[in-house]
């Protein structure tokens, strides 16, 4: 080996060695990844490589039983949310808020972007009042969530993470903070991780955020999709609210995936509900053979029938020509109204066009035989009695 090929060779394992020396140090809301090294108390310590130490709250993943969902050695990738400048360790996690002690350490807070915990005591004019080491806080209503609040008492005694977005020391503290900036940058993460698994045909489990009359949007975790409300059942509803509520889990197919030039929206997610559900067609042709009596509801009438809904997702016709029996009728609703049950006889079944025809049972025909024919009564000529003319003229033949 030549001395140019062991200097190469050297500097080449100095270089892998020192790789991450020269790394740019991580921002707040930069994504690292490492390693858990231990658990102490109410923090999890992880190796970030390159002598980079981060450590998050136990609390970031504790479910609602007390149960820890990782352990020792376990790979992890998560969000810087600040820095610790006397030990350099990164402080790590979506939920981390320090114990600000002290003018000082809300100093410190502010210049590193440290998250703090506070305890909101009150409702004040423009926003709420928070206590955070022993200091008051004003927090403007538009800061203490994402969406629009409009009952910020519900807060007063909760004990929340902010972000101080103003700090004037001397003698009375004048601190602003800000719970929203924080869950933005929470959403911005998730939001991250959704886009990595979101694509057409993908299922995935979001939790409804809004109800509205046209449908319902789904937070998928940091974006929203929206599932119309023909795509929430294969059964007919009425109102989205007849099956969902706000908050409730669910399970979602993606339907679409539309980029816009909206910042604030960078795309449109079409979801479906119904997609996820089994055909309810598909086991049609051995459920309702010809001839089977069934029971069902009159759904929609049109002038040549009324549909009837034998099960979600599923309705039937019943021809004109099929109620009456030997009474002619003009329209449907001589015989039925939405919202009849009724039982009727299967005819037949397209499956190909996903057709059942049906006509009404004997007892409804005979029903409607026995009922009395209203409109040939009001279409029947009645007696006149003349005009003026006629009557004066009758008159007249009688003198004669």
């Amino acid at each position: 080996m030549t001395d140019q090929e062991d200097f190469s060779s050297l500097l080449r394992e100095f270089e892998n060695e020192h790789a991450g020396i020269t790394k740019q140090a991580p921002e707040i809301g930069d994504k690292v990844q490492g390693t858990v090294v231990s658990i102490q108390g109410e923090f999890i310590f992880v190796d970030l490589g390159a002598k980079t130490e981060g450590m998050i709250e136990i609390e970031e993943f504790t479910d609602a039983d007390g149960n820890l969902s990782i352990g020792i050695g376990d790979p992890i990738e998560i969000a810087v949310s600040g820095k610790d400048e006397d030990s350099g360790t990164l402080l790590l996690g979506t939920r981390h808020a320090r114990q600000a002690r002290g003018s000082e350490g809300l100093r410190r807070a502010f210049e590193q972007g440290i998250p703090v915990e506070g305890r909101v005591t009150g409702v004040i004019k423009g926003g709420v009042e928070v206590e955070i080491s022993s200091e008051r806080a004003f927090c403007p209503a538009s800061q203490i969530d994402i969406q629009f609040i409009e009952d910020l008492e519900s807060y007063v005694g909760e004990r929340l993470a902010f972000r101080i977005t103003k700090f004037e020391g001397g003698r009375h503290t004048n601190l602003v903070v800000s719970r929203r900036v924080l869950l933005e940058e929470e959403r911005r993460t998730l939001a991250a991780d959704t886009r990595d698994h979101l694509e057409v045909g993908a299922v995935m489990k979001g939790t409804v955020s809004s109800i509205r009359d046209f449908g319902a949007f789904i937070d998928l975790g940091g974006i929203e999709g929206m599932v119309h409300i023909s795509e929430l059942s294969v059964g007919r509803i009425e109102h989205p609210n007849d099956i969902l509520a706000v908050g409730q889990a669910v399970e979602v197919a993606v339907l679409r995936i539309e980029k816009t030039d909206n910042p604030r929206q960078a795309e449109k997610i079409a979801l479906s509900i119904r997609a996820l559900e089994k055909d309810p067609w598909q086991d049609a042709q051995s459920q309702y053979p010809a001839g089977t009596s069934v029971t069902g509801k009159v759904v929609r009438i049109q002038a040549f029938g009324a549909f009837i809904e034998l099960a979600p997702g599923i309705d039937g016709l019943v021809h004109i020509s099929e109620m009456g029996g030997e009474r002619r009728i003009n329209h449907p609703q001589e015989i039925v109204s939405v919202g009849d049950q009724v039982q009727a006889r299967v005819l037949s079944v397209d499956m190909e066009k996903r057709r059942i025809s049906l006509s009404l049972s004997d007892a409804r025909k005979r029903e409607a035989n026995t009922t009395p024919d209203i409109t040939a009564e009001q279409t029947r000529p009645k007696q006149s009695f003349g005009t003026l003319g006629d009557l004066l003229k009758a008159s007249m033949n009688k003198k004669k």
